[in-house]
């Protein structure tokens, strides 16, 4: 059947739903439209950009009616920064969203209802939340531009403030901007391949104030650096590292694989709770310092660990969970494919005393496995998977070994919901599921999920 709507063409309908960016859903003669910026409940004219054979994809035009819950973004550049999805709605709003993402996923993904999925846990302060920013620089018609990539493009929006990063990676950004265009020195171009500066990265301690700059190069060698070293110095508070980063690789990739220290030490430190993390430019490290100790503490209390327990943490990282678990666990084994994760695990563990602790680079759908070949065993396994979730091997062991609890920590609620579907076939019962928000203002959500050996 041919689609009722017509690229170029306007419509008027009312918004039904959400999808799963945070982009509204509506029908135009029974005809699914998609629609950035709008949002449930509202009436709103919309210009078709392109038609599919079961749907079709919008740009908003008018808000005829307007939702409630809509808000006006806190962010001048919102509308054309890719950074943010879901700025326009009210904050409670944000936080009933990604609810609902979570409950769609489990329904229509894993196939599993009656699940206990508990209200978003939120930030008291939903802005200046990250503690890490990357910005590609680009060069402008000998203007320079520092910022994010504007929606689904590498056309880079130049920021002069972001309100999701601190106001200290406002003033860095300003400094570093202001320093390009004194000494003329050359932004990346990609197509070209040519340019010295191609990203700057800021990585802040939120609570020991330690603050680090990286700038990533093209070329090996930094025109005028002293004056720019000396002007961070001097006007970064708490600022205890500058590192130099070389990537002259035609990549998307942003860090190459040397990093020299140009001023300072090579890394920053930082708490999650109790313990101290040493952060290297490379390193891995939850960007939400807050939120991140609240998903680690309800990872920590569906395992219910009471100190005789050996424990798998599978796609363990630098080993910030197992870290979390060591002090109520007999045993933590910790499973990462990253070398480099690995060693800043050890060294994490050793920094904070811990010595119940053990960390094993691999494939977890490999390692554990022999692991379990071997005789080992874990009363609870904690896995925390990337957003492709976990690879059929691993679920097919830890069914096997038929732990008592499983904690599922995921990025991603489709590929959670699927996960626990093939888990609920091998004998175990989602008991709850709770979101958190890691990241306001953005369609992302993290999940923690209990699941139990029935």
């Amino acid at each position: 059947m041919k689609a009722p709507v017509e690229k170029n063409k306007e419509y008027e309908f009312y918004i039904e739903g959400m999808g799963f960016q945070g982009e509204g859903v509506g029908k135009v003669e029974g005809f699914t439209v998609f629609v950035p910026g709008a949002i449930k409940g509202e009436k709103v004219r919309a210009k078709i950009l392109k038609v599919d054979k079961r749907f079709a994809f919008g740009k908003l035009i008018e808000i005829i009616e307007k939702s409630e819950f809509r808000v006006k973004p806190k962010c001048d550049i919102y509308e054309k920064c890719g950074g943010c999805q879901i700025q326009h709605m009210s904050y409670p709003m944000q936080l009933q969203f990604k609810k609902q993402r979570v409950i769609d996923a489990v329904e229509r993904i894993g196939k599993l209802n009656d699940v206990v999925i508990h209200d978003t846990l939120g930030m008291g302060n939903p802005f200046r939340y990250r503690n890490k920013v990357q910005l590609p620089v680009r060069d402008n018609h000998g203007k320079v531009k520092i910022g994010f990539y504007s929606k689904g493009s590498h056309n880079v929006v130049d920021t002069k403030s972001c309100c999701i990063q601190s106001e200290k990676a406002d003033k860095i950004v300003e400094i570093f901007r202001t320093w390009m265009e004194k000494y003329n020195v050359s932004a990346y171009n990609e197509e070209t391949g040519t340019g010295d500066i191609r990203h700057i990265m800021i990585r802040e301690g939120f609570k020991t104030g330690d603050v680090m700059v990286v700038i990533v190069t093209n070329v090996d060698k930094i025109l005028f650096k002293e004056e720019l070293v000396d002007k961070f110095k001097h006007d970064i508070k708490g600022i205890v590292s500058i590192i130099q980063n070389i990537n002259n690789e035609k990549t998307n990739v942003i860090l190459g694989n040397k990093n020299i220290t140009l001023w300072g030490k090579p890394y920053i430190e930082d708490y999650i709770g109790e313990f101290k993390f040493k952060i290297s430019p490379n390193s891995f490290f939850q960007v939400n310092p807050v939120q991140t100790e609240v998903l680690y503490s309800k990872a920590l209390e569906y395992a219910n660990l009471k100190g005789s327990e050996n424990v798998f943490d599978a796609y363990c990282g630098t080993g910030t969970i197992s870290l979390f678990l060591s002090k109520k666990a007999k045993k933590v084994t910790g499973v990462e494919i990253v070398e480099a994760a690995i060693k800043d695990a050890k060294e994490n563990a050793k920094a904070n005393g811990i010595n119940n602790a053990e960390f094993i680079v691999g494939e977890a759908e490999k390692v554990i496995p022999e692991l379990i070949k071997d005789g080992n065993y874990a009363d609870v396994v904690v896995v925390d998977p990337p957003r492709k979730g976990c690879g059929q091997e691993l679920l097919n062991s830890i069914g096997m070994m038929k732990p008592a609890r499983i904690v599922y920590v995921s990025c991603d609620p489709g590929t959670l919901a699927r996960d626990i579907g093939i888990l609920a076939e091998k004998g175990y019962k989602v008991e709850e599921i709770q979101p958190v928000d890691m990241f306001p203002g953005t369609s992302h959500v993290e999940v923690c999920c209990l699941l139990k050996r029935m």
